[in-house]
């Protein structure tokens, strides 16, 4: 029977059957802004959408996944206030902006793939999509949905009656609680940014001719120009964390649809937030922590992955030192099992491989619910030993835990076979001295019914 998964969709606030429409399923990732480090908290987002993608690959379905790099136009404010957060952190590292964008961008990758989550099918950095974003611009203009102010380009919400709906918004509650410092320009608290121009006396390492002006994209037109360029006008599944919703994602959707009459994704799956010990992450509070304290801490990649695997992506999560040496543990136990090698009859439960992996598949399609297939692993590890599941395992979770098993050598073997036919004889005291003499040399061996003699590397 086939699997069909089912996801929590924030456009409709409910739990829908994901029915494939094309041969391709198109998945847009919002990716990270490169002026710093990426902290643990946004890693853990990468995870499950990487369990996303490999979700779809295990039920044979094929994807077209796009992620974006936001190297400019995204300011320290939502609400298109204080300054570029590239520039900001150029200046706090001596560099230039271009250089700050390809350095974090290396470091985010790097850590991305040895965290082994899957390429997406394209990159697509945002400095490479200036001249579409621009033309988004243009059409919007075109359209009467803009309109200009001193510091640049905005767009008119008032014009978009459907701009509350997605994040189910009070506009009249914003508007009634405008912050000192609101733009007096903006018609509206709820209008934003299309394109901001340089103001005299502004120093900008990345700017562009616009209108006659320098200037940059507003933060949320990447996105849009993005998707457009390399997806078409409407994908499948567009993923973001649970901060996007009330304006970035509302603003995509807001700039995207009056140009398409498409709705710009059929679902939209949100991530919620990590805090250390209970406290939100934050620089002034000094518990940012970042994967190479995880490293120097005694720990993996893969240890996160799992800790990551052992909560639900739409709940938060708390991430403590001893809440990660139990997913170590864990994961130290499954590759264990994983290593076991049978000698003798194979294990009658052996037969319930393929039920075991169906279960484990249906769990992380319904809503990608990771620990619960966690919890199916668990439940089957111990009986179902073979190397077909724990690959199947590997390729719907990424977790490494399929190694290489050294092969014995000459000398162990002729020690493993001898105690088999000592113990088949009822040899014990032999059989246990060997027993002994293998787990010296490295080699422990586990006794099953039936005759089966399990070993694996100690």
């Amino acid at each position: 029977m086939k699997i069909t998964p089912k996801f929590y969709n924030t456009a409709s606030r409910t739990v829908e059957e994901f029915k494939q429409t094309e041969e391709l399923v198109k998945i847009y990732t919002c990716g990270p802004t490169v002026y710093n480090y990426q902290h643990i908290g946004n890693f853990m987002a990468y995870v499950y959408w990487d369990v996303l993608i490999r979700m779809f690959h295990a039920l044979d379905i094929k994807t077209k996944r796009l992620m974006n790099i936001t190297d400019v136009g995204h300011l320290t404010s939502d609400a298109d206030e204080g300054e570029d957060k590239m520039e900001k952190g150029a200046r706090a590292a001596n560099k230039t902006v271009w250089e700050i964008a390809d350095f974090y961008t290396n470091d985010f990758l790097e850590h991305f793939h040895k965290l082994n989550l899957i390429e997406p099918d394209k990159t697509a950095r945002a400095t490479n999509y200036i001249d579409a974003s621009m033309a988004i611009v243009d059409r919007l203009t075109e359209k009467g949905y803009t309109y200009e102010t001193s510091d640049g380009i905005y767009y008119d919400t008032s014009k978009f009656p459907r701009y509350a709906d997605f994040a189910r918004l009070d506009l009249k509650g914003l508007e009634a609680g405008k912050r000192v410092g609101f733009n007096n320009e903006k018609k509206s608290v709820s209008d934003f940014a299309l394109w901001k121009f340089v103001r005299e006396g502004e120093k900008h390492d990345m700017q562009w001719e616009y209108l006659g002006r320098p200037g940059y994209p507003g933060w949320h037109i990447e996105c849009v120009a993005i998707t457009l360029a390399e997806l078409g006008e409407s994908i499948d599944i567009h993923t973001g964390g649970i901060e996007h919703i009330p304006v970035h994602h509302t603003n995509e959707i807001a700039e995207v649809e009056p140009l398409t009459d498409k709705p710009l994704s059929r679902f939209w799956l949100h991530n919620n937030h990590v805090k250390i010990d209970g406290e939100k992450i934050s620089k002034s509070l000094g518990n940012v922590i970042l994967l190479p304290d995880l490293l120097a801490n005694g720990f993996n990649y893969m240890d996160f992955k799992m800790w990551v695997l052992e909560g639900h992506y739409q709940k938060e999560r708390n991430f403590t030192w001893e809440g990660l040496e139990a997913a170590k543990s864990r994961l130290a136990n499954w590759r264990k099992y994983a290593s076991f090698r049978h000698q003798g009859e194979a294990l009658a439960q052996d037969a319930n491989e393929d039920d075991a992996i169906r279960k484990i598949k249906e769990a992380v399609a319904d809503n990608l619910s990771t620990q619960r297939a966690l919890t199916e692993v668990d439940y089957y590890h111990s009986v179902v030993t073979s190397e077909p599941f724990w690959q199947a395992i590997d390729d719907l979770l990424g977790l490494n835990i399929v190694e290489s098993t050294p092969p014995l050598t000459k000398e162990q073997q002729a020690l493993l076979d001898a105690r088999y036919v000592a113990r088949t004889i009822k040899d014990f005291a032999e059989s246990d001295r060997l027993r002994d003499e293998l787990l010296s040399d490295g080699i422990a061996i586990l006794d099953g019914a039936s005759g089966l003699q399990t070993w694996y590397h100690a």
